[in-house]
């Protein structure tokens, strides 16, 4: 399918400059490309009123966001690069604020205690949970991590999302539990996670390892991580580099959870909520 000369350029960009993944340029080029195939015009030639003309067949809000996300990344990408002399920005549609599903400690410990350790597997599982609780990694981070990357109870991330490195510290016991279940494989390989072949654990088995144990999907683990050092009193910005976010918006979420973690503790404890 041809594809207009900025848009090119802006997938070179993507690609090249802001380093995303393979996953994130094919949903944008998808995404771009489809426009220009269905106004049959380059985007670049497009004003807000058509593309918006083109999306209105996407009643979830959500699904119509991400696209726009791609849209005004494309028109931003444009304004700069001097393709354009009009800076466009789409507004998102509204979408109720939802707070992101976590698992409480006693929840994943109650899980954990499932796991047969006396297999290599068990201890790869068992390994796998603790880490992706005790680091708040992206399953994608998780499973390119390799033995370099581990020093004492610090982790580098260098595979993260976009251009963002970082690194954090880990609990002690997921390191251990990473060490023990190393020891077990009989294959030495570069990266962290394997499955039962030697080869590099793939997202899906991963997903099936926490939908085993615990009903959720790795990116859950992720959300009880950070929803646990919020309660705990971490501050924001803290949260925020922890995770890797690029904005302090996308950690606010958090706040929602701290607030009802305010709330019911005045409503538990104090004695004029008391009867």
């Amino acid at each position: 399918m041809k594809i207009s000369n900025e848009l090119e350029a802006f997938l070179e960009y993507i690609t090249v400059t802001k380093a995303l993944s393979k996953k994130s340029i094919q949903a944008y080029r998808t995404d771009l490309s489809l426009i220009e195939e269905e106004l049959k015009k380059p985007l670049i030639k497009l004003d807000s009123n058509a593309v918006l003309s083109s999306l209105v067949k996407y009643e979830n809000k959500r699904t119509l966001n991400r696209k726009l996300s791609a849209i005004n990344a494309f028109f931003d990408f444009c304004y700069k690069s001097q393709f354009s002399d009009d800076k466009i920005k789409i507004k998102f549609a509204k979408i109720p604020k939802l707070l992101p599903k976590f698992l409480s400690y006693n929840d994943i410990q109650n899980s954990l205690i499932l796991i047969d350790r006396t297999t290599w597997i068990g201890k790869r599982d068992y390994a796998l949970i603790l880490f992706l609780y005790a680091s708040g990694t992206r399953i994608s981070e998780c499973l390119d991590l390799t033995r370099d990357d581990f020093e004492d109870e610090w982790l580098h991330i260098r595979h993260a999302k976009g251009e963002k490195e970082r690194i954090i510290p880990i609990a002690k016991i997921a390191i251990d539990a990473i060490k023990e279940y190393l020891l077990e494989i009989k294959w030495e390989k570069e990266f962290i996670w394997c499955n039962y072949k030697g080869d590099k654990l793939s997202r899906i088995s991963a997903y099936k390892i926490t939908q085993k144990y615990l009903g959720v999907s790795p990116h859950v683990l992720r959300h009880s991580y950070a929803t646990s050092l919020i309660t705990g009193g971490a501050d924001l910005r803290v949260v925020q580099e922890l995770l890797g976010h690029a904005s302090l918006l996308t950690t606010q979420i958090y706040t929602h959870i701290q607030r009802q973690d305010l709330q019911s503790t005045v409503e538990a404890c104090h004695p004029m909520n008391k009867k």
